[in-house]
């Protein structure tokens, strides 16, 4: 068996990660070898592979959830934006160029052979290749040069399931539209629809569903309840909660609130997933000086565009606010370019070309930006523990001699802390001990839950999924395009059929 399909969506964060992941690891419990692939990704959220290549954290999670090592081949393509129309390009892991989007428009003819090769090498060496396309797959404004939704599928033959979020309302003609806006090529290989974040009784949206097939020829392969805590390694900022992420009562006496500050530009906020994993810990992303008041620690996360992060956050207040939190003793933690931000000078001639500006002088050290990306996936000790991270930065920080006491790769002073690494908190004992020493500092009675074992809670997460797909779709289906692809008699839906093939 060489199978493939294309999980496409009617929008962002319609649920397109979570469905592959789910479909991922339905089919490696079945005893098949699949691989999960994103031909063009564009989001800060990314991680090293284990060959130093960097590339979308959803694809770290998808492989993950297939039980392989991610890979390069995985996301041969990655856009991070660092601006409001400029992204880095990163392709088989190493970044190649700063572009526009309009400047990006003529790398993509080669940028699809890329991908063609990425997929076809990816079919030889597993069963099934389980697709995930971007954004929408009907962005007439960008069809002729797609390269990751039905320009991958017409150019790979791959039979594709439309995912739609019912959650935010208006399922049905998002549904029907993204399939009637297509050309008839595309058109031809669309094949069912998945219903996602349902609430309810599903028999109330049996009507609904029956009339959506007759109108379109297509069945719907299954509704998919909603499912809490389902929103792993999240790509974009729609995916970032925006209320107080909590695992639950305290294993102690008291809660630990734990305030990230809500950067236009965040990266890699999965950082802080560990810590919401944690019983008692209240995580919460924050964008203004007054929601630091009751942080017992406050958050400087990672940012594609550190100086003009940084300008946000003066801007807000922030800075200030949590100058005022480090002044009276209570913890702050800066990671990747939070890290940056906390140091006394920022030189960079390579990300913003903003030359020198003052960081927030937390701590005492000077970042100098270097035009080679580091990469790696380093290891250490640090609070007595063992830890494994992982770094993707320009920035390079270098401490006063005998300034700050170590901690990883950065420094502490005080109640400052900062470090390079991403991942970090991933390591149980680290974790734990780092919480101690907040509760120490923040005086609250909180005790670290001794069992929390956050690679056994990812892995619940996706065995979770992987029940999603078992329970509400219709695996015979499924099974059937992977083997068959898209059926031969599939209608061809108004205005899309009246215009000329490609």
């Amino acid at each position: 068996m060489s199978g493939a399909l294309l999980v496409a969506g009617t929008t962002s964060d319609a649920g397109k990660s979570v469905v592959t992941a789910g479909i991922c690891r339905w089919l490696a419990r079945q005893g098949v070898t699949v691989a999960p692939f994103k031909a063009q990704n564009m989001s800060n959220n990314s991680m090293v592979t284990p060959d130093g290549a960097e590339i979308g954290r959803a694809q770290v999670v998808q492989a993950a959830a297939a039980g392989v090592p991610p890979e390069a081949a995985m996301n041969p393509v990655l856009l991070k934006p660092g601006g409001e129309d400029a992204s880095q390009v990163v392709v088989l892991g190493r970044p190649v160029a700063e572009v526009t989007a309009l400047s990006y428009r003529p790398m993509k003819a080669a940028l699809l052979e890329q991908v063609l090769g990425c997929l076809a090498d990816l079919r030889s060496r597993f069963d099934v290749v389980v697709c995930e396309g971007a954004g929408s797959p009907t962005e007439i404004n960008l069809r002729a040069d797609d390269i990751a939704n039905m320009g991958l599928a017409t150019a790979a033959g791959l039979p594709v399931v439309v995912v739609g979020d019912i959650d935010r309302g208006g399922v049905f003609p998002a549904l029907y539209g993204t399939v009637a806006l297509m050309p008839p090529a595309d058109q031809r290989l669309v094949a069912g629809f998945l219903v996602n974040k349902f609430r309810g009784d599903v028999r109330l949206l049996r009507p609904g569903l029956d009339r959506l097939t007759g109108l379109t020829g297509r069945p719907t392969l299954g509704v998919l309840p909603w499912l809490p805590g389902a929103a792993l390694d999240v790509e974009d900022s729609l995916g970032i909660p925006t209320g107080v992420s909590s695992a639950g009562p305290p294993h102690g006496e008291d809660v630990l609130r734990v305030a990230v500050a809500r950067l236009p530009r965040l990266s890699n906020s999965t950082d802080l997933d560990a810590l919401a994993a944690e019983p008692g810990v209240l995580v919460r992303f924050v964008g203004r000086p007054e929601e630091l008041a009751d942080a017992d620690l406050v958050v400087l996360p990672g940012t594609r565009a550190t100086v003009t992060d940084l300008a946000w956050l003066r801007a807000t207040g922030l800075a200030d606010a949590v100058a005022r939190h480090a002044a009276a003793g209570r913890p702050v933690l800066g990671v990747c370019g939070g890290h940056q931000m906390l140091a006394r000078t920022i030189t960079d001639d390579v990300e913003s070309r903003a030359g020198s500006v003052a960081g927030l002088g937390l701590l005492p050290a000077d970042v100098r930006f270097a035009r080679e990306k580091t990469l790696g996936r380093p290891a250490g000790h640090a609070l007595g523990h063992p830890v494994r991270g992982y770094e993707i930065h320009h920035g390079q920080v270098t401490y006063d001699e005998g300034g700050a006491e170590p901690f990883l790769d950065g420094g502490r002073a005080g109640s400052v802390w900062g470090t390079t690494w991403h991942g970090a908190m991933e390591n149980d004992g680290f974790r734990r001990a780092f919480l101690a020493e907040v509760a120490r500092a923040s005086g609250r009675r909180f005790v670290a839950a001794p069992d929390t074992a956050f690679a056994a809670v990812r892995e619940r997460r996706l065995d979770a999924l992987g029940d999603l797909v078992a329970e509400h779709a219709d695996t015979g289906a499924l099974w059937r395009l992977l083997e068959q692809g898209p059926p031969a008699d599939l209608p061809l839906l108004p205005p899309g059929d009246a215009l000329s093939p490609r």
